[in-house]
């Protein structure tokens, strides 16, 4: 009987394969790390064949772990969205890195895009707003810089994570699904929108090298039988915050998730209305299921979990990311010390790619427990911003519910709560995205009837964090923070 789901849940530092039963219940995992490469300031690569590598074995696990392919009813995949694979046709094989989403390296293409008066028209057919963090400019610049590219003719195939896996798994389909075609600023999300003649000639990618756009609850092939074992459907697709959104059940317009992994990311559902933000967020597709498209906003917060990283890997101040939040306790309060995070530039709603990351406030007094504190205050702060900004475009919120690494880390969330003065709620399966991936892959197999029911069968229980700070101290900390901030935007 294939009652198992196995979600392939690829990150930025690692990849991941989890198992599930039908009905939502985590029953296994196995995880790989890989090497991010930095050739140079602001340059961030990833090696697809270590990603594939990776994938396949962790795959293979759950495979084995369900008893087999013909126990497994569906894959189900989520990615890290914005970064983009390179690879050859005939054989699968990637012809060049990996650009990751972090990467910098066409800030200053989008910068003259802009001065020449393209982000409007940009902005109204995607969503978006004219940063390297978006796939299509990392396109274009590959093909004016990699002769091997131009170099594979009819053979080049490109596409973001999930395609490539995809496109390894099945043995040759060329797909992308809805989610993550709509971060490309290659795709009119309008209607019944699809890839768009006047974006792709803006930013120098011929269509033809692209997937075809799919929904997120289809069947779009099934695993060679030499890989697993046996011909297991793929379902379900999405990016990973999309993922993450679905998995948090936050499907009706208004609910609100953010995640916190690498970096954070909030998007508040808005139905099949497509929003309009005069606030320097994003529109993007949240879903599309069947032929109907739905729609969220969304704030993008470069640095999150990936601060902790650098305070651990970088400065040596961590033995582990855990201990932050010890250190967090151990001090009454943050000692007069901000930390700014803007390590790959600010996304929203600053959107400044040339920003960088100022630690403020120091004294003798200070402690590696200050910095540690400020890096995890700074979610919090971060996160403010974000909730200013939706509530000028009229989208509030009431709540907030977590997901991803950093929101296992108690104190973050209780802050999280005392500064956007709203309950957070963190369900107790924290692995949203993956659990997202599930739903999708289940309703595409037809393991239940539609998305909603999914998701409402599938979510597990939750821990409510609720504002414990009076006002006076919140403001005092907010200043502080708007202080810090405005040296690093000046």
């Amino acid at each position: 009987m294939s009652d198992h789901i196995i979600v392939i849940d690829e990150g930025t530092t690692s990849t991941r394969a989890m198992l599930f039963s039908a009905g939502g219940a985590p029953l296994g995992s196995a995880q790989r790390e890989f090497k991010q490469h930095y050739p140079g300031p602001g340059l961030v690569e990833h090696d697809a064949a270590e990603i594939w590598d990776a994938t396949l074995a962790c795959t293979r696990d759950m495979v084995a772990q369900a008893g087999g392919a013909a126990r497994v009813a569906c894959i189900g995949i989520t990615n890290q969205r914005e970064t983009i694979v390179f690879w050859d046709k005939s054989t699968g094989e990637p012809i060049a890195p990996a650009i990751v989403w972090q990467d910098r390296r066409t800030a200053d293409d989008c910068a003259a895009l802009k001065a020449a008066g393209h982000e409007a028209m940009v902005q109204a057919k995607t969503g978006l707003l004219l940063d390297p963090y978006f796939s299509g400019s990392k396109i274009g610049w590959a093909l004016r810089h990699w002769p091997q590219l131009r170099d594979a003719g009819d053979r080049l195939a490109v596409g973001t994570i999930e395609s490539y896996l995809i496109f390894r798994l099945t043995g040759g389909v060329h797909v992308t699904d809805a989610t993550n075609a709509s971060r490309t600023l290659l795709m009119d999300i309008n209607g019944s929108g699809g890839w768009d003649d006047a974006l792709c000639d803006l930013l120098g990618v011929p269509r033809v090298i692209l997937p075809e756009i799919v929904g997120c609850t289809s069947e779009v092939g099934r695993t060679d039988p030499a890989l697993l074992g046996g011909a297991i459907a793929i379902t379900g697709m999405a990016g990973d915050q999309q993922a993450a959104t679905i998995g948090q059940a936050c499907l009706t317009p208004g609910q609100t998730k953010a995640t916190f992994g690498t970096g954070a990311f909030i998007l508040t559902a808005s139905g099949t209305t497509r929003p309009i933000s005069a606030n320097r967020l994003l529109a993007t597709v949240l879903v599309q299921d069947g032929d109907a498209r739905h729609y969220a906003l969304e704030g993008s917060v470069f640095v999150a979990g990936s601060l902790i990283k650098w305070l651990r890997d970088g400065l040596g101040l961590l033995a582990s990311a855990a201990e932050s939040e010890g250190l967090a306790r151990s001090v009454a309060d943050n000692g007069g010390v901000y930390l700014v995070p803007a390590l790959a530039g600010l996304g929203a709603p600053h959107w400044r790619p040339d920003a960088l990351a100022a630690l403020s406030g120091l004294s003798f007094a200070s402690t590696k427990a200050h910095v540690a504190r400020a890096a995890l205050e700074a979610q919090a702060y971060q996160a403010h911003d974000l909730k200013s900004a939706f509530a000028a475009d009229g989208v509030d919120w009431a709540e907030l519910r977590i997901d991803g690494g950093m929101a296992a880390n108690d104190w973050m969330a209780q802050d999280l709560a005392d500064m956007l003065a709203v309950p957070v709620e963190r369900p107790d399966f924290v692995e949203s995205t993956a659990l997202g991936a599930a739903m999708l892959a289940a309703t595409g197999a037809g393991l239940f009837p539609s998305l909603a029911e999914a998701a409402a069968a599938m979510r597990g229980t939750a821990t409510r964090f609720t504002p414990s700070i009076g006002d006076d101290t919140r403001k005092t900390r907010l200043a502080g923070w708007q202080s810090a901030l405005s040296k690093v935007l000046a």
